[in-house]
């Protein structure tokens, strides 16, 4: 099915610069031939069902995953900045043996319980060589119904859930995307998105294949960079997170209008500060369209774009995807009434990976998927979203549970009561905030707790600060009121 697009695409475009980085160019028609090999090598290198692939964006990242795809396995792309103890967890739960890297993150790897095949070492350019003596092998013919790939997501708990996108919800997501925001082959994207994020990967990786455009991709992001490259590869598509456009905008004396050229400027993955869309309309030219969707729903529900937007919204819903705003008893709410975001439609996951109870806690039995998100709906459907429904933080796009922290600094001898909550921060989007009552007697500082804290967590999960109190506000069950806490 998308090994089929991708032929497709090839047989149309094989001369057409597809994929490049700062190593790596390839057309479409070598794109298909590299990952034709790389799909005999995922054949020789493991029977498992599911492989890993722990890539940054980047040329080759495409070839790894329609390479596994070709050889008929389901892609796993591991989130590397997650701590050593939660890749370990996604690994054992997703049973890989082998993860497909580069050399970058071979120590790293090389402390997991899973066999790592790093790029470089691989035979791939005689394997390319010897592959045009051979006939093509058949594109492989997955059932619509049958998982892609399982990305790996906090969800409503604290630990890693596998979201199951199949291969249809990933395929009507580029098509309904595509239709809705007038995408053609023509756009050219810069990809500064890790492949692990939905929005990454159907964005910045499916969507251009689908079409034949061209990507250029940034491994690492560095905001002088990425307008550096839009001018100079006449880029006309950025996918970015909130957090990404305000570092571009406090560049320093940026190009004028540098981003006014381009078609389309997409946030998502964090509400988008107003000082952020304002600044970067004012120093980058950009008008900001902000779009909306999940993992679970692979993930594109609504967006703006220039033909279709309206300041302040997410967007209309993209073509066959239905929201509802409903409320506490299932129930629509009234035109501009907030109430939880529902979602159907083709995108909508398969479920968690072996896990049914958390499946049917989120999906109902006529197939819509309850969000958690609260918005509003207004008179010709744009959609708004004002807030979550459970404590989630968003810190630049990632999720983050205030729980798993507090697990973490309860863990510390001098801690006997923690609480965690997100407060807005206008380079991440939200950042954690710690409060702690401390053993009577005991001491430890805010250094100490937030260093005990980065020990044991990813980067992005530890406390920007860690406040101690002598107590914290008690409800009559003996629950902490979180919503009394400010930092």
């Amino acid at each position: 099915m998308l090994v089929d697009a991708l032929l497709e695409t090839s047989d149309r475009y094989a001369d057409r610069l597809a994929v490049a980085d700062h190593a790596t160019k390839l057309t479409y028609g070598r794109l298909v031939k590299v990952a034709a090999a790389l799909r005999g090598i995922v054949l020789k290198e493991t029977r498992s069902e599911r492989v890993g692939i722990c890539l940054p964006a980047c040329a080759l990242f495409p070839a790894v995953l329609f390479g596994v795809w070709w050889a008929g396995k389901k892609a796993v792309p591991l989130n590397f900045l997650l701590a050593d103890e939660e890749l370990e967890h996604v690994i054992r739960d997703a049973e890989l043996d082998v993860v497909f890297s580069v050399k970058y993150f071979k120590e790293r790897l090389g402390k997991l319980p899973v066999r790592s095949i790093m790029l470089e070492d691989l035979p791939i350019k005689r394997r390319v060589l010897t592959g045009m003596f051979r006939r093509r092998p058949a594109g492989p013919r997955p059932d619509a119904d049958d998982t892609a790939v399982i990305l790996y997501t906090s969800g409503t708990s604290h630990v890693p859930k596998g979201v199951e996108l199949t291969f249809d919800n990933l395929r009507s997501n580029c098509a309904d995307s595509i239709a809705s925001a007038r995408f053609t082959g023509e756009h050219r994207f810069l990809n500064i998105l890790p492949p692990f994020h939905v929005f990454g990967l159907t964005g910045n990786v499916l969507i251009p294949i689908v079409l034949g455009c061209t990507v250029f991709s940034l491994p690492r992001f560095n905001a002088a960079t990425v307008l550096a490259k839009v001018r100079e590869h006449g880029i006309s598509v950025l996918l970015a997170t909130p957090s990404m456009y305000g570092a571009l905008m406090r560049v320093k004396s940026p190009p004028p209008d540098v981003l006014a050229s381009l078609y389309l400027n997409i946030s998502g993955g964090e509400p988008l500060p107003a000082a952020t869309e304002s600044g970067c309309r004012e120093r980058l030219g950009a008008k900001l369209l902000q779009g909306y969707g999940l993992t679970e729903t692979s993930p594109v529900v609504s967006l703006c774009v220039p033909h279709s937007e309206r300041s302040g919204t997410v967007g209309q819903p993209i073509e066959n995807t239905r929201v509802r705003i409903v409320d506490e008893a299932g129930r629509d709410t009234p035109t501009g009434e907030p109430g939880e975001v529902w979602i159907q439609g083709p995108g909508v996951m398969k479920g968690y990976f072996r896990n049914p109870e958390e499946t049917r806690a989120v999906i109902t039995p006529d197939g819509w998927f309850k969000s958690g998100d609260i918005g509003t709906l207004d008179d010709e459907g744009f959609l708004s979203i004002t807030g979550r429904k459970k404590e989630m933080i968003i810190v630049g796009g990632e999720n983050v549970f205030p729980s798993e922290i507090e697990t973490v600094l309860a863990e510390h001898p001098a801690v006997t009561q923690v609480a965690v909550i997100g407060v807005s921060d206008a380079s991440r989007g939200e950042v954690p905030i710690a409060f702690v009552c401390l053993e009577e007697g005991a001491e430890a500082s805010p250094i100490e707790l937030r260093q005990f804290a980065r020990d044991r967590l990813a980067g992005h999960k530890v406390p920007r600060e860690v406040l101690i109190s002598a107590d914290l506000p008690l409800g009559p069950t003996g629950k902490i009121l979180k919503r009394k806490l400010c930092p």
